[in-house]
């Protein structure tokens, strides 16, 4: 039975993946905005639902390291492996113009959070501040959100990167359409991902896995799963923006939102751990995708197996040490 809950399990993630991002793009189109803005916001926020659920549980049941953890944990696997495995399927352009104000963000962001985490404790005085940096970016980004739709209302706008034709856009998609493929995607993916940590964890411990290895491997691969199916459906459907721009998303709500609202449930120890090995690898991996974002390499087979290979050596030394 674990076995078919499994095989449903990552079902309904690639099929919440699709249509999330069907309803993402669909969204920008009918709201004139670009897909970038979309994803950064509504489908940054539906992925990382998961970390957010896990952290503040996490900390109201009394062990608040595996919430910052999660959290690190998280935006390395994002990186690495979120963006690997797409890119080994089929490549991705990370070079537009929003993706580089938006990375800028990301960068920031890892880095204040960074800062903050050398105190050894994270309060809700910190907290405040990672929630305040949040509001200020989505201020920016509903900001130029505006300017572009109104940009193009007066048939000014010009587009940062060549047109892509991307497969399942429909700029006269009811709104209804456009809603239901945004709730079932949001729905689905946490049910999704739930039904395949579950039947998982329980396979492995029928293997003789130890917990130890169950939780630092399965769940924390378990909450970047959403965000792995959707960049993956992102990725098929010629949609790069969405599918950098959940993972540049997802990371600053991680660090921002989810560590921010956790502290407000409780204090967060750093654990020596994290600041001396951790979180520098964090912030390495994000620096890896400068070259991408700023130069626009394209992120082919070679670089996705590149960053694969490398999250499964960061996992390789989790668990030897």
């Amino acid at each position: 039975m674990d076995l078919i809950f499994a095989a449903l399990g990552l079902i309904i993630l690639l099929l919440a993946g699709d249509s999330l991002v069907r309803g993402a793009v669909n969204l920008s189109l009918r709201l004139g905005v670009p897909a970038l803005i979309v994803s950064l916001t509504i489908v940054a926020f539906g992925t990382s639902a998961p970390e957010l659920l896990i952290s503040v549980q996490a900390i109201h049941e009394g062990v608040p390291g595996l919430a910052l953890g999660n959290v690190v944990g998280s935006n390395t696997a994002n990186i690495l492996l979120v963006l690997g495995v797409p890119a080994l399927m089929r490549g991705l352009s990370t070079g537009s113009c929003d993706t580089r104000k938006s990375y800028k963000q990301m960068m920031a962001a890892s880095v204040l959070f960074f800062i903050l985490c050398f105190n050894g404790i994270i309060t809700w005085v910190q907290g405040a501040i990672l929630l305040s940096v949040l509001g200020l970016i989505l201020y920016s980004a509903f900001g130029e959100a505006m300017c572009h739709r109104r940009a193009c209302k007066e048939n000014q706008a010009e587009p940062c990167d060549e047109d892509e034709e991307v497969e399942g856009a429909d700029p006269d998609m009811a709104w209804w359409k456009v809603i239901l493929f945004l709730i079932l995607g949001l729905i689905g993916l946490p049910l999704g991902a739930d039904l395949l940590v579950d039947a998982s964890t329980n396979i492995a411990r029928t293997m003789g896995v130890s917990e130890t290895v169950i939780g630092l491997t399965l769940v924390a691969l378990g909450t970047s799963l959403p965000e792995l199916a959707t960049t993956v459906m992102a990725a098929l459907r010629n949609q790069a923006e969405v599918a950098l721009g959940n993972v540049i998303g997802s990371n600053m709500f991680n660090l921002l939102a989810i560590i921010g609202v956790a502290s407000f449930v409780g204090p967060i120890p750093v654990e020596p751990g994290i600041l001396q090995f951790d979180i520098w690898v964090m912030l390495a991996v994000s620096a890896l995708l400068a070259p991408f974002v700023f130069w626009k390499w394209h992120m082919g087979r070679i670089w996705g197996g590149i960053l694969t290979l490398l999250y499964l050596v960061y996992v390789s030394i989790v668990l030897t040490h």
